[in-house]
């Protein structure tokens, strides 16, 4: 974290010093009548929105939540790796990774010979060794709300929901450049029956299910329900099954499956418990399921074991079901070429599942901070508002993913388990599936469900160049930065060179230098490409008075020694450079690959398959996924001139934008 930088902060906490003005806003009073964000519910995809368009004095945002308060209790609870990474780049990640309770293993329990009874059938580490620099977690996600709000709170805008508010209607009118009006009731018994009409820039649905906005945009939710009901129990149990404390999948002879997910805190645990089959048209409403239902299932399921149950913090029944609307904004396919998007959905609002994987909140979440710089970007009038056609074009292809997924997870979740009835003289079930088949493929499934095997197609987010993958194969185009330890050039600090990417809406390059080049000559291929950056990309896309790297942030990372690096003040000034209101030198930009002081080395350029001989270029976006690798020197200038045409709106006079290749008015104020 770096601060100080326009003066002296004080001693107090630098988070809770962004917030500049006289007083402190007020978001409960009364809507303002014009925003340049709305968005409509604040669950876990609005907050993250929130949070990230919270970073930026110059934009309006509100949220607007139905209910009188923060969340007190939440349904969700599983946090993937990817989502650590992205609570990083927000700034909480060390509180999550202390209140948590961590996936380490996962164990498989099926009946035993003869059908009889329950034994341990395997055991596997829950992610595979160096996916992520975090682990996958477990978290109450009314908690995770507080951090968001926290996160909102002491933003540049100190952000918050304004609560007991209900979307009414929303009107998209015809004009393009009139903005969209929304009327919202006041639901609190204070001010019962009134209403606000807003009018937004840009409309947000984060609203569940059952989403107005989806309904609104006249958006259809496609897909089935799988008949196969569930229920799940947050509870203090006393029991003498051993694995009460891993994640367990066990699968009974004939009483069904059970889902044991630990909580956080060391005694609560999580049951997802298998119940009867629904039968066509049948809905569990009708079913009349109670808490002692769940806790008779569960028993019969965990025989010969030993099942007390003492407390139920939360339970719920469930249908399990994929759905899933066919694009995320109000724009058809057919119109893409006239018009930009001004209403999005996100989250549960356009696409739902089981949550025996726990991927819905984490993958609600992804689709926010996917959305959330390029509406950002739009707005401060850095990108075409053809940017935003890409929301759906990536999100919608990962929505389809995940619903198969879930779909299959799901059969074999509810398969009985096979062999098992005819050793005990049954027939077989047509459904039944062998246990090793099951822990196979959920070991297979392992990178998707720890959220990293998303993968972008090409497109003006994502360079269809791929000659130059080889430079740096770890660092795969279309997939999220793969972080890595490296120290840090001024002060001998270890890092994570993801842990730099703070979700600010800014681009990175990292530059990789080259074995054997001296990084302070002019010569160098490394100094070759920092002259491009520092005198014609950079500036050109970079508004007048702004510091160098408020749009694109450059560093570096030297193969060498640090005691064979010259001094630091010998390197490209585009490494160096002077920021804020004093023209103070930012002394962080720069890392080396080499063994820190009692930390060890994370080896970037072997762990990543980096060129120590050629070096290369990665070109990271604003949400941490590679966009372009390209070489050193003239030939990669020549790509990251090319690619940044395609994204990025040249500064200076009205209309000097691009999109598609071809000039555009890009002015959305």
């Amino acid at each position: 974290m770096q601060f100080h930088l326009n003066g002296f902060l004080g001693s107090s906490d630098p988070l809770k010093l962004q917030y500049r003005a006289a007083h402190e806003p007020d978001f409960q009073s009364a809507l303002p009548p014009a925003v340049d964000v709305l968005i409509i519910g604040a669950g876990p995809a609005g907050q993250l929105l929130g949070a990230q368009l919270a970073q930026f004095p110059d934009i309006t945002t509100r949220i607007i939540e139905a209910k009188p308060a923060r969340l007190e209790q939440g349904q969700a609870d599983g946090l993937q790796c990817r989502s650590l990474e992205i609570f990083e780049a927000f700034g909480f990640s060390e509180k999550v990774l202390k209140e948590a309770y961590w996936v380490n293993e996962t164990t498989f329990w099926s009946p035993g010979p003869g059908g009889e009874g329950l034994v341990r059938s395997g055991r596997i580490r829950d992610t595979e060794e160096g996916l992520s620099e975090f682990p996958h977690v477990i978290l109450n996600q009314a908690r995770l709300h507080d951090l968001w709000l926290e996160a909102m709170k002491w933003s540049p805008t100190r952000l918050e929901p304004s609560y007991s508010r209900a979307m009414q209607s929303l009107r998209i009118p015809s004009d393009s450049s009139a903005p969209v009006e929304v009327t919202v009731e006041r639901v609190d018994e204070a001010h019962q029956g009134q209403t606000e009409v807003v009018r937004a820039r840009y409309v947000v649905g984060c609203d569940g299910a059952r989403s107005g906005v989806r309904r609104a945009l006249g958006l259809e939710m496609k897909g089935d329900f799988a008949n196969q009901a569930w229920g799940v129990m947050d509870a203090l149990v006393v029991t003498d099954f051993p694995d009460l404390r891993l994640k367990t999948a066990i699968h009974s002879a004939s009483e069904g499956s059970i889902l044991i997910i630990p909580r956080e805190g060391g005694y609560l645990a999580r049951f997802y418990i298998e119940l009867d089959k629904l039968k066509q048209d049948e809905r569990i409403a009708s079913k009349n399921v109670t808490a002692e239902v769940l806790i008779d299932r569960a028993q019969r399921i965990f025989a010969p074991f030993n099942f007390e149950v003492k407390h139920i913090a939360y339970w719920s029944v469930y249908e399990v079901g994929q759905r899933l609307t066919d694009h995320f904004d109000d724009v058809p396919k057919p119109q893409r070429s006239q018009r930009t998007p001004r209403v999005f959905i996100a989250g549960d609002a356009c696409h739902t599942h089981s949550a025996k994987a726990g991927q819905g909140m984490n993958v609600s979440m992804n689709d926010t901070f996917n959305l959330g710089w390029k509406l950002a970007s739009v707005l401060r009038r850095l990108s075409p508002p053809e940017l935003l056609h890409t929301y759906t074009d990536e999100r919608q292809a990962i929505a389809q993913l995940l619903i198969d997924f879930d779909r299959e997870i799901s059969r074999q979740f509810a398969a009985k388990p096979k062999h098992t009835l005819t050793e005990a003289g049954g027939s077989e079930d047509k459904d039944a599936i062998d246990p090793k088949v099951f822990q196979d493929y959920f070991t297979r499934q392992g990178r998707f469900m720890a959220g990293v095997e998303t993968r972008y197609p090409p497109g003006p987010l994502t360079s269809a160049v791929m000659t130059y993958q080889d430079l740096a194969r770890g660092f795969e185009i279309g997939t999220r930065f793969h972080s890595a330890q490296v120290l840090r050039l001024a002060d001998a600090k270890p890092v994570h060179l993801g842990h730099v990417m703070d979700a600010d809406g800014r681009w990175r390059i990292v530059l990789f230098g080259r074995q054997g080049d001296d990084p302070s000559s002019p010569a160098s291929a490394l100094w070759k490409t920092c002259g491009f950056l520092y005198e014609t990309l950079v500036p050109r896309y970079t508004p007048a008075g702004q510091d160098i790297d408020s749009v694109i942030d450059v560093r570096a990372v030297l193969p060498h020694p640090r005691k064979d690096v010259a001094a630091i003040s010998e390197l490209p000034p585009i490494l160096l450079p002077h920021k804020g209101k004093f023209g103070i030198q930012d002394y962080e930009k720069v890392f080396v690959d080499e063994e820190s002081y009692g930390f060890g080395s994370g080896e970037i350029y072997k762990t990543r398959g980096v060129s120590r001989e050629t070096g290369a270029v990665v070109v990271v976006r604003p949400d941490q996924y590679v966009s372009a690798v390209v070489p050193l020197g003239e030939e990669g200038c020549g790509l990251l001139e090319e690619f940044f045409g395609g994204c990025l709106r040249v500064q200076g006079g009205e209309g000097d934008g691009v999109t598609m290749g071809k000039e555009v008015d890009v002015a959305v104020r």
